[in-house]
């Protein structure tokens, strides 16, 4: 038993000071690492789930083609800073499962080699993750040179367990949209 008789001694404040500040050193460095982790794990999260109309990538189409048709739009979004007209392919009709490929044509305005590049959504949001596209110009940026129109290839198919989801029972049309930006990387 503590000898009741003996002086209160505090903990040693320099001790206690320096342990308070590694606990808040380690908080804050974890935060930082959370806020850099955060757009990759985000972009993770969303190709898996297909969350946000966020599209898969496929090689083939292993699953084969069923009866069920789909219409695919095509939208473009250009932002002003990039001096393209990009015209969007004509919407497709077909079947679940088939392999389609469209062209998007882009044309440099400028009188330099400009690089863009495009990013993508798919609506409605819950069918992103039954889109899969195998070959797409927005996996890299595309440099044109000035005055260069240029045919920008998308090969996709939609994924048959669409078919499956009986929240999409009633789809019939998915809408797949770019939005072109002109990249940090001018001309190449």
């Amino acid at each position: 038993m503590a000898d009741a008789t003996a002086p209160f001694q505090p903990a040693d404040p320099g001790h206690r000071n320096k342990r308070v500040g590694v606990i808040l050193a380690g908080v804050a460095a974890g935060m930082v690492g959370l806020a850099f982790a955060s757009v990759p794990l985000y972009q993770l999260f969303c190709q898996v789930t297909g969350y946000g109309g966020t599209t898969q990538v496929a090689s083939d189409n292993p699953k084969g083609v069923i009866a069920r048709e789909m219409k695919v739009r095509f939208d473009v979004n250009i932002d002003p800073a990039l001096d393209w007209t990009v015209v969007p392919a004509a919407p497709i009709t077909d079947r679940i499962g088939n392999v389609d490929t469209v062209n998007y044509i882009a044309t440099n305005h400028s009188d330099k080699p400009v690089t863009g590049q495009a990013i993508f959504n798919v609506v409605p949001d819950k069918a992103g993750v039954y889109f899969n596209k195998i070959e797409c110009f927005c996996f890299t940026e595309q440099t044109l040179q000035p005055g260069e129109t240029v045919e920008m290839p998308i090969v996709f198919f939609v994924d048959p367990d669409l078919d499956e989801n009986r929240e999409l029972d009633t789809i019939k049309e998915i809408t797949l949209s770019y939005t072109f930006y002109a990249s940090d990387n001018e001309g190449s």
